[in-house]
């Protein structure tokens, strides 16, 4: 089955994502559990943890189908001992407060060299900072985002993903989440039905399906390798709709969160249909 939803505002509360995605008729979702352009924030309160898992069960949303995201200003490869602390630090509260709401996983990007160490130091900073965050706090998976390559962002190639994981060296705490516009920016032909099976046939190589814990779906504004990291909406872009409809019949991808972040939040409801309807489709190969 397909868990297909998008990524819902925590405005008021955590304990609204639930109800704002229920509001999508989306059966996943992922939410911030603080400001993400923040540092710090308060403490999670009793009762908005008591709230955001009883609407949880109440719509039927169990810990497998939500894909929470840390914020941004986390660098896990800051090359600056001090500033890498205070990120380490951060990603440690965040995955806590998964922790405290229930939750199983935390998505993050892994981080940027800044130009200032090599790729290979900075897979191991990285790959330091995640061992030690799940060392820390247990129970949350910290899954890793492939990027675009843009700027001096690392993790746009499944081999730099499969290194940190082997770097980290904590089976069952850390996973892997694929955004489909990052792939396509960062060179992975997902569009051409030929491109779709080499890509995945590597991924599965190289770092495996058994660490697949969420995907991002976002059509690409970028060409194919251009490594930009901009989403359009669903068949707007690059990818365009037969890819959509090819991986929504993909049962390699069953679940797992499915999870739009794609511009346009007006018609996240009419994407999670159309989704749907690609999921319940019969492939035309097995139509004849």
């Amino acid at each position: 089955m397909k868990y297909i939803g998008a990524h819902v505002s925590i405005s008021g509360g955590v304990e609204n994502a639930p109800v704002n995605a229920h509001r999508l008729g989306a059966t996943a979702f992922a939410m911030f559990t603080k400001n993400q352009r923040q540092w710090s924030a308060p403490p999670l309160s009793p009762e908005s943890i008591a709230a955001f898992r009883a609407n949880c069960e109440a719509f039927g949303y169990r810990p497998e189908q939500i894909l929470p995201h840390d914020t941004y200003l986390i660098n896990l490869g800051q090359p600056d001992p001090e500033k890498r602390k205070r990120s380490l630090a951060a990603f440690v509260d965040e995955l806590a407060r998964c922790r405290e709401l229930g939750l199983v996983k935390l998505n993050f990007h892994p981080g940027s060299h800044l130009k200032e160490v090599t790729l290979e130091e900075e897979l191991r900073l990285i790959a330091a900072s995640v061992r030690e965050a799940v060392d820390t706090v247990p129970g949350v998976t910290a899954v890793f985002e492939n990027t675009a390559g843009q700027g001096t962002n690392v993790g746009f190639a499944f081999e730099q993903i499969a290194e940190m994981l082997e770097l980290v060296d904590r089976p069952g705490r850390v996973g892997v989440c694929i955004d489909t516009c990052h792939s396509y920016a960062a060179g992975y032909d997902l569009k051409t039905p030929e491109g779709y099976e080499r890509t995945f046939a590597e991924f599965e190589r190289l770092i495996g399906f058994q660490y697949l814990q969420g995907m991002h779906l976002n059509d690409s504004k970028s060409v194919l390798g251009g490594r930009l990291d901009r989403h359009n909406s669903i068949g707007a872009g690059e990818l365009g709709l037969e890819f959509f409809r090819r991986l929504m019949q993909d049962e390699r991808f069953d679940g797992i969160p499915l999870i739009l972040e794609t511009p346009n939040e007006e018609i996240w409801a009419a994407e999670i249909a159309m989704l749907k309807e690609f999921a319940g489709a019969v492939p035309p190969a097995a139509a004849n």
